[in-house]
């Protein structure tokens, strides 16, 4: 699946978290507006981690990676396991 068709993929059922957390863990932030906005809102909501890795998105802001954030806190493990259960974060940690 390519990661433009994972994210439309994610914004027109809203429950292929998987997809979306595809596209997070490869970084691109860069996509166009809806797209960007479609991963953090995953990620606020405690539906999807931050990605593996640090990233910048299109004006080149940092966006940290998982394991820079305290635990508890947007886009870590501990977030998505209090908001979405426990094994929905490992899920998400294994994409």
């Amino acid at each position: 699946m390519s990661l433009y068709q994972a994210v439309m993929d994610t914004e027109d059922d809203g429950d292929n978290f998987a997809a979306i957390q595809e596209v997070i863990n490869a970084g691109q932030w860069g996509l166009q507006g809806s797209f960007g906005r479609t991963m953090m809102a995953a990620i606020e909501a405690g539906n999807c981690l931050l990605g593996k890795e640090r990233a910048r998105d299109y004006y080149g802001n940092f966006i940290p990676s998982r394991d820079d954030v305290k635990p508890g806190t947007k886009g870590s493990f501990d977030f998505v396991a209090e908001r979405s259960g426990a094994e929905h974060a490992e899920a998400m940690a294994n994409v």
